[in-house]
């Protein structure tokens, strides 16, 4: 069958207004959208009676002939099973830009829900697809429900009502992106007996920790616009305060998390260095941290939309669910736990396989901050030494020279000495490359438009909520209580610990990694770049104590390169 296709290219037209470099952008949105294949049953608006009464609505696609065929679901939520690829991409170019559309380059059937699984794909390949709106949510009845025990609830009666179905093999599998892979999670929790398989394509785990308050830092407007966009409608100013308040909200939220150590299915789970803020910090917590004996993580580091659809992550998907929903010998138990993805440049990596994560045969070590020369070092620096910045427009950066080619990749960590002239301070920091000429080189970020530009890593604190979780912690990996918070004294000096997101790139000799260390974000500009931080509590200068007594350093995981 000849397939027709439809190609969008939004293109920024505000760089000259916004001031920003003349480089040519293009691309925040472009997409294939194809019709559905023949040969593809569509069911649509079946309504499914929960233990209250209330009727949750799903979409079917199945194959038109006789058998029994395994099931892939997507909890579409609060986006809509039923908004398709034409819909989606026709906003206007303020909605994606609020809807995190710069999704790069994909084709899709017309079928396919924001960030659900594309039943084009999935059911010529033998396999049946479910869409569902959540509890409230466009075509589903009842109050609207986000991670709460009733929404739990309703996926666990969906996903039985799909093991039992005539056209069902019995065995269901999870899948799709973001909204759609934090759900699995709590999904697992419940133990569904039909559920056997769970694919959660970038998606937070700790809703504190990993998105909206980041080491307390209070992550102020993806938070703001998506409670806005898909919840409320409008919020005041009293309303956007508690929302971003970190202390008020620590015991709700952290008692709102999925019971990760309760989910025994087999999971494949994918995990970006691009999406510092929202959910490379969650996927490598459930990795760790599920029960599941059969697990599996996919790394890299673009657009989350776009490697979902690519050829290679479908493949690796279909190999993983035709092994635990078909029973077929695909190959995924000789494959390695861990598929690394290395960044050099923005479009340059490598891939290789590992057998754990964090590597087991990673070299930790020490770069200590000189504050006098600016630089990093592996030797202790002996004489004490301040640097201070305005922490309202300054920073302090710290540079290292690599004298042969060094792969970072695994967790980072920088411990510093600090002041501030008032009882708060929000440290905001981050991990560049530098090539041999000095020029920063990009990758992608945490964002919806082509101006924003990644780092190699981030990390946050605000200092009041700087006590650790000593059960919790590792030694490259800090983990903050999170109870209360512990201000400190105008002037007084505190050690402070701060956990830098996973990454994996390679440096090259003669390159930089460069650290810096301010208090504002490190995307400025228009809110293009989605995750922001823009209410700080930050005011004056920022002291930073390295060398002597005051042991700042960063430390870094070198994987030998061979």
């Amino acid at each position: 069958m000849k397939i027709k296709s439809k190609r969008i290219t939004w293109k920024d037209d505000r760089k000259a207004q916004a001031g920003r470099e003349a480089e040519e952008y293009t691309a925040a949105l472009e997409m294939e959208i194809y019709p559905l294949p023949e040969g593809i049953i569509v069911e649509k608006d079946v309504y499914i009676k929960m233990r209250d009464g209330v009727k949750i609505a799903v979409n079917v696609f199945r194959p038109d002939r006789p058998g029994k065929f395994p099931v892939i679901m997507g909890f579409v939520g609060p986006y809509g099973k039923d908004i398709s690829p034409h819909e989606y991409s026709d906003f206007r170019y303020e909605h994606c830009v609020e809807l995190g559309l710069a999704i790069g380059k994909i084709r899709v059937s017309e079928e396919t829900p924001f960030e659900g699984p594309d039943p084009g794909f999935w059911v010529p390949n033998d396999y049946a697809i479910v869409h569902l709106d959540t509890r409230g949510f466009f075509k589903s009845e009842g109050e609207k429900q986000i991670a709460s025990e009733v929404e739990m609830l309703d996926y666990y009666e969906v996903i039985e009502w799909a093991g039992a179905q005539e056209w069902s093999n019995g065995n269901v599998g999870l899948s799709g992106v973001s909204y759609l892979a934090c759900s699995q999670y709590y999904a697992a929790s419940t133990q569904p007996m039909h559920l056997k398989a769970i694919c959660p394509w970038e998606g937070f785990t700790d809703t504190y920790r990993d998105w909206r308050f980041p080491g307390g830092v209070p992550e102020s407007n993806f938070a703001v616009e998506w409670r806005k966009r898909n919840i409320v409608g409008q919020m005041t100013d009293a309303e956007i305060a508690a929302l971003l308040d970190p202390v008020s909200n620590q015991k709700e939220m952290m008692r709102g998390n999925p019971q990760l150590e309760k989910v025994f299915v087999p999971a494949l789970i994918c995990a970006s260095w691009s999406d510092h803020g929202l959910h490379t910090r969650g996927s490598f917590e459930a990795f760790r941290r599920i029960s599941s004996e059969h697990k599996w993580i996919y790394t890299h580091g673009r657009r989350k939309w776009e490697e979902y659809y690519c050829d290679e992550a479908l493949g690796y998907q279909k190999k993983f669910f035709d092994h635990f929903l078909k029973g077929v010998d695909s190959g995924i138990m000789n494959t390695p736990r861990v598929r690394l993805e290395v960044r050099e440049t923005k479009d340059e990596y490598t891939v290789r396989y590992e057998n754990e994560w964090p590597i087991a045969r990673t070299r930790y070590t020490k770069l200590y901050l000189d504050t006098a020369n600016a630089t990093l070092s592996p030797d202790k620096v002996r004489r004490p030494g301040r640097l201070s910045y305005d922490s309202s427009d300054g920073k302090a950066e710290f540079d290292l020279i690599f004298d042969q080619n060094t792969e970072l990749s695994g967790h980072m960590k920088l411990k510093l000495w600090v002041s501030a002239e008032i009882d708060e301070m929000d440290l905001i920091v981050g991990v560049k490359k530098l090539n041999a000429n000095g020029e920063e080189i990009h990758f992608y970020g945490t964002g919806m438009s082509a101006y924003v530009k990644g780092i190699v890593a981030r990390g946050w604190l605000r200092v009041s909520q700087r006590e650790l979780d000593r059960e919790k912690s590792n030694p490259w990996q800090p983990i903050l209580k999170h109870q209360g918070e512990k201000r400190i004294r105008p002037g007084e000096i505190v050690s402070v610990e701060i956990e830098i997101l996973p990454s994996s790139t390679l440096f090259r000799k003669g390159e930089t990694l460069r650290l810096v260390v301010q208090g504002r974000d490190l995307i400025q500009g228009p809110p293009w770049g989605w995750v922001g931080y823009r209410r700080l509590a930050n005011k004056g200068l920022h002291s930073i104590y390295a060398g002597g007594e005051y042991d700042s350093h960063l430390l870094i995981p070198v994987i030998p390169v061979g």
